[in-house]
Order: C-alpha cells, then structure tokens, then sequence
C-alpha cells in the first residue's frame, strides 16, 4: 500500500511554481511551537524543531510500539513550516540585521487522525527519550489560513527579498491586498532540507494573506 504523501497529494498547497497564484487554504491540524530570536543563532527555535519533529515522527511510528490510533494510516512526515514577523513592522522579506527581531511559529502538519489524546501520548513518548526538552512547549492546533497568495521561491533563504517583491506586486495586480494579523502571517514551507540540498536550490514555498481591495 502506498505511503500517503500530502505534497504529492496537495500540490496546489505545497508545489507551486515561479508563477504567483490565488488558493484559499483550508482548515489543517498542525503541532506549534512559538518563540522570538534568530532561526541561525537562537537555541529556541533549534529546541522548537527538535519537538515538531521528535513528536511528529513518534505518531508516525506508533504503528511499531502499540499505540497506534484509530484511523492510522501510514504517511511521510510533511515539511518544516514558519509563520514570520515583527512585532512593530510589515515582513517585506527583506530581514539583513533584523534576525534577531524575528517572532515565530513553527509548526508540522498532521493527519486528522491526531487527536489531542494522540498528541498527548506521543509527547509523553518523547519526553522518555528526551528528558531535557521543554516539551511544554509544543501545542496542537487547527488553523484555518483561508485566502492567500502564494509563490515558489528558489535559492537561500537571505535571497528570498525579490521573490516577495514578485509576489507583491501580483496581489495587488489581481484587486488584492496583503493583510497580517493573528496568525495570518509571512508563511514559508521548508520543501527541501537544508542540510542535504545546496543553498541555490532550495525550494520555499512562500505564502502571504491577503484580503480584496
């Protein structure tokens, strides 16, 4: 049986191209974690994505230890995601000597089968492997982003400046506005991993909220 994939399944949410383009994203159940500081230096959000993904995976092997859930079925784990701001500015993608500013949250989509009770188990399985994480931290949460703009962006993260300027100016070209708040925020998917794929092509979905002029 194949291994459900939610970017192959979802491409229109997870695999745009170089060209901007209008989707109305729906409601999804992601693990959060928020912080401040910067993505390059800050032992937060390196603690962050160690819980996303230490909780992530033990759901996603519960099948091996007999805590499987109802309605499992196998998955690949999805992308690294981020929420971007500032907490008295507009992200307008250029961020040189602002990382620091940075507030955030990271998060990982889950199956709908992640119930509050499945999140608990799968945090108390981690905190055993992994006593020193604040796994308190971490949260599970519908969020419904709803209409958006969206844009693949290619090369590093530094770079992505030009790639929002793109995006800008074909939300307003379409009768659009970006607007942030709450949670509607500067939106990147992490398609490829950083550790493994050379800076000039990484592939980031970048996402940004907008409303009708």
């Amino acid at each position: 049986m194949a291994v459900f994939d939610f970017k192959k399944e979802y491409k229109e949410l997870y695999l745009p191209g170089s060209k901007p383009y209008i989707i109305d994203v729906p409601k999804m159940r992601f693990i959060m974690v928020d912080g401040k500081g910067n993505p390059n230096t800050s032992e937060s959000y390196k603690e962050a994505v160690e819980i996303l993904y230490g909780l992530s995976y033990s759901i996603k092997m519960s099948k091996k230890s007999g805590n499987q859930p109802e309605g499992y079925f196998d998955y690949v784990v999805p992308s690294l995601e981020g929420l971007w701001w500032f907490e008295d500015d507009y992200f307008d993608g250029n961020v040189i000597d602002r990382k620091d500013e940075f507030v955030w949250i990271m998060m990982i989509r889950q199956p709908e089968f992640v119930t509050q009770e499945v999140f608990e188990t799968a945090k108390e399985v981690l905190s055993k492997k992994k006593p020193g994480l604040d796994i308190s931290r971490a949260r599970l949460e519908d969020f419904t982003e709803g209409l958006c703009a969206q844009v693949m962006h290619i090369g590093p993260y530094d770079d992505e400046g030009p790639t929002v300027a793109v995006l800008e100016e074909y939300i307003e070209s379409q009768g659009y506005r970006t607007e942030m708040s709450g949670m509607r925020q500067h939106h990147e998917i992490y398609i490829s991993d950083p550790r493994r794929t050379a800076p000039e092509k990484l592939k980031t979905v970048i996402r940004h909220p907008i409303v009708k002029v």
